[in-house]
């Protein structure tokens, strides 16, 4: 399912945070959100999904306002992984990684095979089908954005939103959570600090600048060292990757 940003805006405090940006995913791709911090990428993130009211322009899913569907199916459809979320309960992983179900059973709907599906591929994508049985609060933080990515595959979204979720892992995970990302059957907004792994990942990025965006398109488009300057303030030599035949950048002191 495609994503549509019109003209989107929202503000807080007086502040303008999110200023007329629009923006097109098409079915199927992965969008690279870019930005230094406070840039409007987690806003606009929330704003997609819902959990922040538009205050001028339209977000669609495929051709509906999302204004116009229910927080249900939003939920159904749209899987978010926040940047810190946690929590003090005592719970395993399979337990966190069973809710990402909740949104498709009704109040009195039992447990089925689908559900158990479902959490068990969830779980194998991200490489913790085997500490499944193992409590929240023991495992580390690379281990618990994992999870937390699970959750939202247990959904089983057509639209997936992920927020630096590459913030806690080690290079390895880091590498296989976007190669994983990059692989589903949907379409994926990815906010990201890392040029190279965007560049690597992504096939179109966006690049936002105090709510605005400046710059959309292909990586080979965007991550130009014009750009890199004026957006982010430092030089760097953009070239491309022997391996994957991407734009690659080295940064200069």
């Amino acid at each position: 399912m495609s994503i549509s940003v019109r003209d989107v805006s929202w503000s807080t405090a007086g502040m303008m945070v999110v200023d007329g940006i629009s923006l097109e995913v098409a079915a199927g791709q992965t969008l690279g959100l870019l930005g230094p911090n406070g840039s409007g990428k987690s806003s606009l993130l929330r704003l997609i999904c819902r959990l922040r009211q538009v205050k001028r322009g339209v977000i669609t899913l495929g051709e509906t306002d999302i204004a116009g569907i229910s927080r249900l199916e939003i939920a159904r459809r749209i899987a978010f992984v926040e940047q810190q979320a946690t929590t003090d309960a005592q719970v395993s992983v399979l337990e966190v990684v069973r809710l990402g179900r909740t949104p498709h059973r009704g109040p009195l709907a039992p447990w089925n095979s689908t559900d158990d599906g479902a959490v068990a591929d969830a779980l194998r994508h991200v490489g913790m089908a085997d500490k499944a049985q193992q409590m929240w609060h023991t495992l580390s933080g690379g281990e618990r954005q994992r999870v937390h990515i699970a959750r939202a595959l247990a959904q089983t979204p057509t639209e997936l939103l992920l927020d630096e979720p590459t913030n806690h892992l080690d290079i390895q995970h880091q590498l296989e959570i976007l190669s994983l990302v990059a692989k589903l059957p949907v379409t994926s907004v990815i906010a990201l600090h890392d040029l190279n792994l965007a560049a690597m990942f992504c096939d179109c990025l966006a690049v936002l600048s105090q709510g605005r965006v400046v710059a959309a398109g292909s990586p080979e488009q965007v991550l130009t060292e014009t750009l890199i300057a004026e957006v982010f303030g430092v030089r760097a030599r953009v070239g491309r990757s022997a391996h994957h035949g991407r734009p690659h950048i080295q940064f200069l002191a």
